[in-house]
């Protein structure tokens, strides 16, 4: 029986996966098989970090929203938990990372809406 050599289809789908991995050091970038697992590893990997990307930013923000509520020198409000209910409780339609850029940027800013929150 004669050697039936592959055609161009396979040659083109995994010249195509080798595009994907190209960057990818050693064997990881040069072996068929090797390349097809690393593939499937990497967007795996991509997919669950995009959930983990938003969990580190929320926390990132109510950190810092939490540091500066702490340097304030009136103690009005110096735990985050209370200022956000306080600002869910009267409709203050700010989101996190806003607040966080408003506490970094604008100090004086967060501390006069915390004043103004807890006078009405």
């Amino acid at each position: 029986m004669t050697r039936i050599k592959r055609g161009y289809i396979a040659r083109k789908r995994r010249t195509k996966i080798r595009l994907f991995t190209s960057s990818f050091r050693g064997a990881h970038s040069k072996l068929t098989r090797t390349i097809s697992q690393q593939k499937i590893k990497a967007l795996v990997s991509a997919h669950r970090d995009r959930d983990r990307k938003k969990r580190d930013f929320r926390s990132l923000w109510i950190s810092r929203i939490n540091a500066i509520i702490g340097q304030n020198k009136q103690k009005v409000y110096y735990i985050y938990s209370i200022i956000m209910y306080n600002m869910s409780k009267r409709q203050l339609l700010l989101n996190r990372k806003i607040v966080a850029q408003i506490a970094i940027l604008k100090r004086n800013c967060l501390f006069m809406i915390a004043n103004e929150i807890i006078k009405k």
